[in-house]
């Protein structure tokens, strides 16, 4: 492990390494070579994917590429919403490996709480009971969610990855996975680069004074949260500096300061959403009979 990234452990005890890179929509093959080579270089080891990302493959290539053993690397993916149930999603955890190249995978998520998702989760456990995953966890479940789904299963969630930044914080759901021991994982972590929050005086004041970055002062900010954070960029100045964070710390007055931006503001959708679609309420009481 680079001495450059820090470990954080889930609840099983697997050490998760808490900056990793994320490739979504980096699609083009060249710009996708480019990104995640340069990211590699830098001592990136844990990478994000997704089913419908589109692009495990390439990710699975560009692991083999490197040379670098795969026991080094923590590689995370996602079931989609249309691959789950029981056997659809064995069946889509098994593509997901031929597409990696892999006999196993690091972390495995549910990517939202769509219809069928207690299914999943049954078979995302038996595929855990056999090794064959080593962390499981969800995205974007809101506290409904979780509840639902730790009533009905064996195995709690270890991880919970949600829309989370500086305007964003999600502070009720992550004081809510502090309590449960259910780790906190940020897509998004830099507002997707949202221009205003990149130029907020404030966060320009507390990175000159560290002669840091705005985003790296962000980024300190979710890791001191004891947050794991997947930023993504294709510019090698940022790849390596989204990485450089353990080499400076934020006071608690600094912390408040990020904390003050809070303005509730998602740049996404709101994943609770499915929870009052009424066919995922109808296959909920059959599969629940």
């Amino acid at each position: 492990m680079n001495v450059a990234n820090r470990e954080i452990k889930a609840a099983n005890g697997v050490k998760i390494p808490q900056v990793g890179f994320g490739v979504y929509k980096l699609i083009k093959e060249e710009d996708f070579e480019n990104a995640v080579g340069e990211a590699i270089r830098n001592g990136y080891r844990h990478f994000d994917t997704a089913k419908i990302y589109g692009n495990e493959k390439k990710l699975g290539m560009e692991i083999q590429k490197s040379k670098i053993p795969r026991e080094e690397f923590f590689i995370t993916s996602k079931v989609w919403n249309t691959d789950l149930g029981y056997e659809a999603t064995k069946k889509a955890f098994k593509r997901t490996c031929e597409n990696l190249n892999v006999e196993y995978i690091d972390m495995y998520l549910i990517h939202f709480a769509a219809p069928c998702y207690l299914e999943a989760w049954r078979a995302m456990e038996d595929l855990y009971s056999e090794g064959k995953i080593k962390v499981i966890g969800v995205a974007n479940f809101e506290i409904q969610h979780l509840e639902e789904l730790m009533k009905h299963s064996k195995i709690a969630p270890m991880v919970n990855q949600i829309e989370t930044h500086p305007e964003f914080p999600q502070n009720d759901l992550h004081d809510y996975l502090i309590k449960h021991k259910i780790l906190h994982a940020a897509w998004a972590p830099l507002g997707q680069g949202n221009k205003d929050l990149l130029k907020n005086k404030v966060l320009e004041e507390i990175a000159n004074d560290h002669e840091k970055t705005v985003a790296q002062v962000i980024l300190r900010w979710h890791t001191q949260r004891g947050i794991i954070i997947i930023p993504k960029s294709s510019n090698p100045k940022r790849i390596k500096e989204n990485i450089q964070l353990f080499d400076f710390e934020l006071s608690s007055e600094e912390m408040g300061k990020v904390n003050q931006l809070n303005k509730g503001k998602r740049y996404s959708h709101n994943p609770s959403g499915y929870m009052v679609n009424p066919l995922y309420n109808k296959l909920m009481k059959i599969f629940l009979k």
